[in-house]
């Protein structure tokens, strides 16, 4: 209700906002249009967390600068997984990760069809220039996935005479060494951006091994710009799972231990890109090719019979975008997206399954899937922006088709990998046979932008996205389903708000109403369906404001409420209604930062996090938390600057992430105790 209040507040007062002029802070994106424009001026939200943030927080995972966005809660799982939020509730699931859009570059991380829910752990944000998030389904450059929004990485541009060298040492055995070295030639350039992570962890049989390299190439003549980048990464997690027992995180000792201790995950990545830029006076024309290519290795802990996963992708795609110039008040942009990629996924386990009489089906020794599919996407769309007086107006449609080609090298239907039945209820996979899915979807945007004054605009937004199932949603079934006829998950989006720059406080205030239909979910049969309905409703605000020389604050608070909106019948409990799971109300987080001299900066982060229920019948919950991080940056010179913080400055025993299941009761991945961070960087 207090930020309803206060957006209420802003809201009343936009009209005396308006009424002076003042210099505006420059913020540019790239993610909403591939090229640059100020954020200001667009009929959606992107929000940025900017270099200096990025190095003042320096984050061993991307939860901790995500939080500093409104409407974003990522919930940090174990090492480098995590499940994100952003609009919604925390995604689960096999194809959940789909509701979203990350990106390193402008590049998707993962093909349309092959998401993974952790896939932020191949982008460079160790080391980034900024971290872009659009929220919403807004933008005609994005289609399947894109529901919730964007999150866009952006690498440094290392082509000219820069270099760096810094380490960061924390507890629990953390070390991180990072490198920056670019070499300008004139017309051309080359750099490298790259990054080494070791982490014995705060739990038993923990660790992280990681590495992280990117290489740019600029060429420039004439109206041509070329610029070449090359993204790889390297994973190698112990992992631990979750603790049991209702608020068991509050207990040291358990929060500590690993009940899996053989969980690990290994993950390879891979991206090449050229993006080639012609500009004239009235046209712009940029083609992006890229190739991609992933393998990841990981033991299902959270899976009875704790099954392996192999997977892989390997695709090439190209984005392409006109823009041309009709006039200075009218732009047409036109462009072609397509990719193709061809992904195999092998599911097996070794052993026998210990406990499988107490299951409801079994889970068979040996295989439980081994298939292929090989997808192609196309998607043409085009958008005109118009500006009339005070008035822009934005129009656009994205249409897409996405095909699989499916081909199952086992025995099709629900049996072990030699064709006979499973006692105890029957064998808990099933195989539907080779086949193919073709899925065609249209999204129309409408955006409108009205500029109150110099430095303010009040924007309105209408927009659908969707998203094409997913190939894990499709060909990994269970129990006595065969096939899963599925269609898109489609969402309207209402979007209207006010942004600018009042003196010394840039402001954004946004409101937004999002119908999602043809969710799909795995049903009380173990049945993947989807029709199912969710309602989601948010306020979101984000405020910068320079409260004196010295003092900044910045604010970025969320009140939403994610709600069921079908009728399905759980445990005695129709949660029509109800509060989905994983959805806290309220989030917050605000900064402050103290220039106490030239030379020494001290910053405070305050985040909360409301109670949220941790069950569909809502009739479980975690109780929320507040968490106090402090850092502390000293200049020594010219060159060379030390930081340090502290995380979890009044030691709060809390959980990352809660949920409740039927089979284990409440289950918590646990937050670190107070813990510390010094850095030493050097640039020459």
């Amino acid at each position: 209700m207090r930020l309803l209040f206060t957006a209420g507040l802003l809201l009343c007062s936009t009209h005396a906002l308006s009424a002076q002029t003042n210099t505006d802070i420059e913020r540019i994106t790239t993610t909403a249009s591939r090229s640059e424009v100020m954020t200001n001026q667009l009929p959606v939200v992107v929000s940025t967390i900017s270099e200096q943030d990025l190095e003042l927080i320096a984050p061993t995972h991307i939860e901790q600068v995500l939080k500093q966005v409104a409407g974003a809660n990522v919930q940090h799982g174990n090492g480098q997984e995590y499940l994100p939020a952003l609009r919604s509730p925390v995604l689960s699931g096999a194809g959940a990760c789909g509701g979203l859009v990350t990106a390193e570059d402008g590049i998707p991380l993962r093909a349309a069809g092959f998401c993974n829910i952790n896939e932020l752990f191949e982008a460079h944000t160790e080391m980034a220039q900024r971290i872009e998030v659009l929220k919403g389904p807004g933008s005609v450059l994005y289609g399947s996935n894109a529901v919730h929004g964007v999150i866009n990485v952006i690498t440094p541009d290392t082509t000219y005479d820069e270099h760096l060298l810094a380490m960061d040492l924390g507890a629990y055995g953390y070390s991180r060494l990072k490198l920056r070295s670019g070499k300008d030639l004139g017309a051309q350039g080359i750099g490298i951006n790259a990054s080494v992570t070791r982490d014995t962890g705060y739990r038993d049989d923990e660790s992280v091994d990681q590495e992280k390299l990117n290489v740019r190439h600029r060429y420039t003549n004439d109206d041509l710009t070329i610029t070449t980048g090359l993204s790889y990464s390297h994973l190698d997690q112990q992992t631990a799972g979750f603790i049991e027992g209702f608020e068991s995180y509050k207990n040291d000792e358990i929060a500590q231990q690993n009940f899996d201790p053989d969980a690990f995950r290994k993950a390879r990545s891979f991206r090449l890109w050229s993006k080639a830029q012609w500009q004239t006076a009235k046209d712009t024309l940029t083609i992006t090719p890229y190739v991609r290519n992933q393998s990841m290795t990981f033991f299902k802990h959270f899976l009875p019979g704790t099954p392996l996963e192999e997977n892989s992708q390997n695709g090439f795609g190209i984005q392409s975008l006109w823009q041309h110039d009709y006039s200075t008040s009218l732009t047409l942009n036109l462009g072609l997206d397509s990719e193709y990629t061809h992904a195999d996924f092998l599911q097996y386990q070794d052993d026998p399954t210990q406990g499988s009489t107490f299951l409801v089906a079994t889970v068979p020794q040996g295989k439980h899937y081994d298939y292929d599919v090989n997808s192609t996407l196309i998607a043409p769309f085009i958008s005109l922006d118009w500006q009339w007086q005070q008035l822009t107006i934005s129009l656009g449609a994205r249409f897409e088709q996405l095909n699989y080609d499916y081909s199952n090298n086992m025995l099709a239907g629900r049996t072990k990998e030699d064709g006979s039945k499973c006692a105890f209820g029957g064998c808990r996979y099933s195989r539907p046979p080779s086949g193919e899915n073709k899925f065609t979807n249209t999204s129309p945007k409408l955006g409108l932008s009205y500029q109150l004054t110099d430095h303010s605009y009040l924007y309105s937004n209408l927009s659908r996205g969707y998203r094409a199932p997913q190939a894990a949603e499709l060909y990994q079934l269970q129990r006595e389903q065969q096939v899963a006829e599925l269609e898109s998950e489609t969402a309207d989006n209402l979007e209207i708000g006010v942004k600018g720059q009042y003196q010394q406080l840039h402001y954004v205030l946004s409101a937004y109403a999002m119908n999602k239909q043809n969710v799909i979910f795995r049903d009380s049969d173990f049945f993947t369906i989807n029709d199912g309905q969710t309602q989601h409703r948010g306020i979101e605000i984000e405020l910068d404001y320079q409260l004196t020389q010295s003092i900044q604050l910045a604010l970025a608070a969320s009140h939403a409420v994610h709600t069921y909106d079908y009728d399905q019948v759980l445990s005695g409990v129709n949660i029509n209604g109800n509060d989905i799971d994983t959805a806290p109300r309220n989030i917050a987080n605000l900064q402050a930062n103290w220039q106490v001299t030239n030379n020494t900066l001290v910053a405070i982060e305050w985040h909360h996090v409301s109670d949220y229920f941790t069950d569909p019948e809502n009739r479980h919950n975690y109780a929320g938390h507040d968490l106090i991080n402090l850092r502390a940056v000293w200049q020594l010179t010219e060159q060379l600057k030390l930081t340090t913080r502290i995380n979890n400055l009044t030691d709060t025993a809390y959980a990352e992430r809660a949920d409740h299941t039927s089979f284990t009761g409440d289950r918590y991945f646990p937050g670190k105790p107070r813990h510390f961070m010094l850095s030493a960087s050097y640039h020459f």
